[in-house]
């Protein structure tokens, strides 16, 4: 039986893919026949496994360090997807940082500010002008925002601002991209059992996080990549412009 999701010929490019949420998106678009390059901050041995890990469904797959909030690296990064692919296709953009720390306002320091702004908005901007230019007509962004960009986050008002500002720019490049088949898009998690977020579920707050949401669980990578993947589909080919809540129904309740 012919698989609904197949992406064979397409070539992806996915950030923050050595691991959590971008390694697992990076998996099912390999399993779904998409050739695909990661991109990854620094943990080389875990880009690799990635890379190994996707080249077992019998696609080409590679790797490539760099710091996204830095205009070069991002350019290095799509030079080697040019250089690796013979067209792009998909761009899903997933890295980013969130200070576990609670911050007030008031209280952050420029130093905190400005290294979110750069790990988690510049280097949109970047990648996604990036992509731009190069996407093929009928190609595909999904970005990774947060409900906290939808309502916001007391004491992480750094991480909330960028990712408010990441669903304002895919509102806008919808509508730039649009003549030419691409769409835009960005999925909205809440909590997801990832190393980034490990700092908050010590102790009882793993359960007090769980009974929160209205499902009663928290995400796994995969709860999250299924949809991003989704996205990228001919599934979702007349889908552009949202913001895809996967977080159990969180974004409804305080």
């Amino acid at each position: 039986m012919q698989s609904l999701i197949d992406l064979t010929g397409k070539n992806a490019v996915v950030t923050g893919g050595s691991r959590g949420v971008g390694r697992a998106t990076a998996l099912m678009l390999a399993q779904a026949g998409a050739a695909v390059g990661i991109g990854y901050r620094s943990r080389a041995d875990e880009a690799a496994e990635a890379v190994a890990a996707c080249r077992a469904y019998g696609v080409h797959a590679w790797a490539q360090a760099g710091d996204l909030s830095s205009a070069d690296d991002v350019e290095a990064l799509f030079s080697r997807a040019d250089k690796e692919f013979d067209g792009l296709d998909i761009f899903v953009g997933n890295h980013g940082i969130w200070p576990p720390v609670d911050a007030a306002l008031a209280d952050m320091t420029d130093s905190q500010w400005h290294t979110t702004m750069g790990a988690n908005l510049h280097s949109i901007f970047y990648t996604c002008r990036a992509a731009a230019r190069r996407l093929r007509d009928q190609g595909r962004i999904v970005l990774v925002s947060s409900t906290a960009g939808q309502r916001g986050e007391a004491y992480h008002g750094d991480y909330a601002s960028t990712k408010g500002a990441m669903i304002s720019l895919v509102k806008g490049l919808c509508i730039e991209l649009g003549a030419r088949g691409i769409t835009v898009n960005s999925v909205a998690p809440g909590w997801i059992d990832t190393e980034m977020s490990e700092s908050a579920f010590v102790g009882e707050a793993r359960d007090r996080v769980a009974s929160a949401i209205p499902i009663r669980r928290i995400a796994t990578s995969e709860d999250v990549a299924g949809p991003i993947v989704f996205l990228c589909s001919e599934l979702g080919r007349h889908v552009t412009g949202e913001i895809l809540n996967v977080n159990g129904g969180a974004v409804l309740v305080g």
